[in-house]
């Protein structure tokens, strides 16, 4: 469906987006994940034809997105993280307005905008300016101009900002409805959201690829995927001794709190479960064994791993500069607002 190859966007001398390359298949829900700066709404603006790549490609359907844009854009229904909407106009005109834009026919306009509307629960709201409506509704009113004409591919760039708990919750069953007959690629800041909705999760850290698989896979691949957290009143020594007879542990992990008590994190081999031949273990020795906690390593543990080195170069850097792919983002943003050809 989508295939990014040796993708790169620079602002002056900062490097946005770094040779990235990827490809989308159909029929699948991908999370775009990654730090503020990372590249992610850059790498979106650039696949949805509303930004120029500095080099490579972005093929749509077979469609190189900059030498034959309407052509591609004709597969792609997107949703930017700040929805450019016209807030004098009703929910009903605008998103009439939007599907004569997208070239949907007129006989077919009235009951596309009705079946966004019930898609994105809009109906109470249809007839309100969308300048009264609060930052949930507009959000979704964004949502159902990327669904009109239920293009093949819908990028949303964080779809569930500003709704509340119940809004979001019907927003990623729509997600999942909508994957069933689109291939749905979102970014999001709830890693929680991803692992749960997205069947495969790109990573990106300086513009790069840094991870590209299922949440699943993710967690397995990382060292330690499961451990065992223990607390005993034995000595770090002891803990040692005990669980040397032991199989199935890869590495074992100890300190000493003030209270006198040893904490230790003992790392398992893949699909080992130990917890029952540890506690026989601290039973035959004698040492109390206070708290004992099965731990998996969880898709936000892959994800700071992965972009650790990145949140340290931030880090280093003046905190007072302003980062060139936000400034550029917001200045695309502000453009689109007034602009109906980016529709």
């Amino acid at each position: 469906m989508i295939e990014v190859k040796n993708l790169v966007k620079k602002y002056g001398s900062h490097i946005a987006v770094d040779h990235l390359s990827f490809s989308i298949e159909k029929g699948q829900i991908y999370g775009f994940l990654g730090p503020n700066g990372a590249g992610k709404s850059t790498t979106m603006n650039i696949m949805t034809g509303y930004l120029g790549a500095t080099e490579g490609q972005v093929i749509i359907n077979g469609h190189d997105i900059l030498k034959e844009p309407e052509e591609a854009k004709k597969s792609i229904g997107y949703l930017p993280e700040l929805p450019p909407l016209y807030t004098d106009m009703r929910v009903c005109e605008y998103l009439q307005f939007a599907a004569e834009l997208k070239g949907i026919k007129k006989a077919k306009r009235e009951e596309s905008v009705e079946e966004v509307v019930k898609l994105a629960k809009l109906k109470d709201v249809e007839m309100r300016l969308i300048r009264n409506l609060s930052k949930g509704y507009r959000q979704r009113v964004g949502l159902a101009q990327a669904m009109l004409g239920f293009p093949e591919i819908i990028i949303l760039d964080e779809p569930t900002v500003g709704l509340d708990p119940k809004q979001i919750i019907e927003i990623r069953e729509l997600i999942r409805k909508l994957a069933k007959n689109h291939t749905v690629i979102l970014s999001s800041h709830i890693l929680a959201e991803v692992s749960e909705v997205c069947d495969t999760v790109l990573i990106i850290s300086k513009g790069k690829l840094v991870a590209s698989d299922t949440p699943k896979n993710l967690e397995k691949l990382m060292a330690g995927a499961e451990s065992i957290e223990i607390t005993t009143k034995a000595s770090r020594s002891d803990v040692r001794e005990i669980l040397s007879g032991v199989e199935g542990i890869i590495e074992i992990k100890t300190e000493q709190k003030q209270d006198g008590t040893t904490y230790a994190k003992i790392d398992m081999e893949e699909d080992q479960d130990i917890r029952e031949a540890v506690f026989f273990a601290f039973a035959k020795a004698q040492k109390a064994l206070l708290s004992m906690n099965h731990t998996k390593v969880s898709l936000e543990d892959v994800f700071l791993e992965l972009t650790q080195s990145e949140k340290q170069d931030l880090a280093e850097d003046d905190e007072d500069l302003q980062d060139p792919e936000e400034t550029a983002d917001e200045k695309i943003m502000e453009e689109d607002e007034t602009d109906e050809s980016n529709i």
